[in-house]
């Protein structure tokens, strides 16, 4: 029998020999029960590797983001119709109340969903693969925070101050990447990269506008920077081409495609200098890069012990 199951029946026994109520009793048995799972989980998932985790992390949530990223891109694409040719003038103003936005401009911002590698990144860093304590109770992958005690909800262990720490509970990850999109898509800290994600596809571009995700600023978007080359999170970027406007030919398509993902057709001696930058970013980022198991240590305490990421709720541009 493991240690875990022996706890349990231990600090069951000693629950119903108490001298509380049975309800008393029955909150406190699924209490201690939740708390043994989730011991369990974190044991089976210190046993597993760091491969074996980012390939758990790409199987589960790659598929999720490239649906959720073609409904926000084809949503994106009719609102942009109608605002073209003055059509759904109740559906448009009904969007800028919800993303906050004062202008049809300020809307697409809003509503042109970003790159896939970026998700992939924040998604990988916030949650350490998926193995955060948040990821497992909440599908909270993102470091969301909640300011709002009605909905659902659970506290980090660690304070900011002396208060408590809340992240938001979802009850799918499904869930949890939309609302991430739609709080990046109203906050008024990303309204300088809501307006570039209308300029640009480049993941290295667009991450930059990032540093009010994190305390941490300029570390944060140069690690994330770095994790979308080090696990070749571009590649699903090129899924994402699906969806175009109609009137883009075969040729413009690929144009695009290139583009974006800055292929480029360059000599052997260029190719080398950016092998040689590629090492050079590696190498200054070894200790959270290369020994990704650091990174997943280190990730999955970043809330929960000193709560430093975070997407601010209920504000306005």
């Amino acid at each position: 029998m493991k240690i875990s199951k022996i706890l349990y029946l231990s600090l069951v026994s000693g629950v119903l020999f108490s001298g509380c109520t049975q309800s008393e009793k029955i909150k406190e048995s699924k209490k201690i029960q939740k708390e043994v799972e989730v011991q369990e989980t974190e044991e089976k998932v210190a046993t597993i590797s760091v491969s074996e985790k980012k390939e758990r992390f790409k199987e589960i949530l790659v598929p999720i983001t490239i649906e959720i990223y073609n409904e926000l891109e084809e949503q994106y694409q009719a609102i942009k119709s109608d605002i073209d040719n003055n059509t759904n003038v109740e559906v448009i103003e009904r969007l800028k109340d919800e993303y906050n936005a004062d202008s049809s401009e300020k809307l697409l911002h809003a509503l042109k969903p970003h790159p896939i590698s970026i998700v992939l990144a924040q998604a990988a860093a916030e949650s350490a693969w998926l193995t955060s304590r948040f990821a497992q109770e909440a599908n909270n992958i993102f470091g969301v925070w909640s300011f709002n005690k009605n909905e659902p909800r659970i506290a980090a262990s660690g304070l900011r101050g002396d208060k408590t720490i809340y992240l938001k509970k979802y009850d799918t990850l499904k869930e949890a990447v939309r609302d991430y999109y739609k709080n990046l898509g109203r906050n008024w800290a990303y309204s300088e990269f809501r307006k570039q994600r209308t300029l640009t596809t480049d993941p290295y571009i667009l991450s930059d506008h990032l540093d009010s995700y994190s305390e941490k600023k300029e570390v944060y978007t140069e690690l994330l920077k770095s994790m979308i080359k080090y696990n070749k999170f571009e590649q699903y970027d090129i899924n994402t081409m699906e969806i175009v406007e109609e009137n883009i030919d075969e040729n413009n398509i690929k144009d695009r495609i290139v583009e974006e993902n800055n292929i480029q057709d360059e000599s052997l001696e260029e190719s080398i200098d950016v092998v040689q930058s590629e090492n050079a970013i590696v190498e200054e980022n070894i200790d959270t890069i290369e020994n990704m198991d650091e990174i997943s240590s280190v990730d999955n305490q970043i809330v929960d012990t000193n709560p430093d990421i975070k997407i601010i709720e209920g504000q306005t541009d």
